[in-house]
């Protein structure tokens, strides 16, 4: 496949799960992604790492900022954030944002491209946490449907969309990656010249 590669399977979910079941008011006390973002009007979302504010000078939006810091909510999740630290020590790459989203059931995510100087250099990954029917992503011409336990990394610098065909929330744990050099799946080098992103 041009677009998807496919990490690992059967992942231990339950301590994530059980970090976030004890936690169900955090899907409502940040709402700016969905209210903001229109492709994702259909989602909810815990912020565990996000850009760092107020944003740089130069910075159109939050797309060009490499540098990242835990998000208030990161506190309640140790063993998911501990997660996304070890995957990116595994791969000796420096953890970006990450994110838990829900998507709503029966809703999708609305085709879009994830543009800017951030996403240029990154990988994103997503690890399904719970998906009761599988999970459709398209990226470009090609659709996978991920399964719960399962990790993925694809290319969402490419026209991408989900959908939800259950009636369940879809729930993934999101996370960007910077690569180490020559060790990623999908990230380009950064425009221009003398512009390499920090670690975040």
């Amino acid at each position: 496949m041009l677009h998807f590669t496919r990490l690992a399977e059967g992942v231990d979910t339950e301590p994530f799960l059980a970090e976030l079941d004890a936690e169900p008011e955090l899907w409502l006390a940040d709402t700016s992604r969905q209210r903001k973002v229109r492709c994702q009007r259909n989602t909810l979302n815990i912020f565990l790492r996000s850009p760092r504010k107020p944003l740089p000078p130069g910075a159109k939006n939050a797309n060009d900022v490499h540098e990242s810091r835990r998000a208030r909510a990161a506190a309640k999740f140790p063993r998911t954030l501990a997660f996304c630290e070890t995957v990116a020590a595994e791969r000796g790459a420096a953890l970006g944002r990450a994110t838990l989203v829900a998507l709503l059931p029966g809703s999708r995510v609305y085709p879009h491209v994830d543009a800017g100087a951030y996403y240029r250099v990154r990988d994103r990954l997503h690890l399904v946490l719970r998906s009761a029917e599988g999970s459709p992503l398209n990226a470009g011409e090609e659709e996978v449907v991920m399964r719960e336990g399962e990790l993925w990394v694809f290319d969402n610098k490419v026209r991408h969309w989900a959908f939800n065909p259950s009636d369940e929330p879809r729930v993934h744990l999101i996370f960007d990656l910077l690569p180490a050099p020559g060790r990623g799946y999908y990230a380009r080098p950064p425009e221009g010249s003398g512009n390499a992103a920090d670690a975040a």
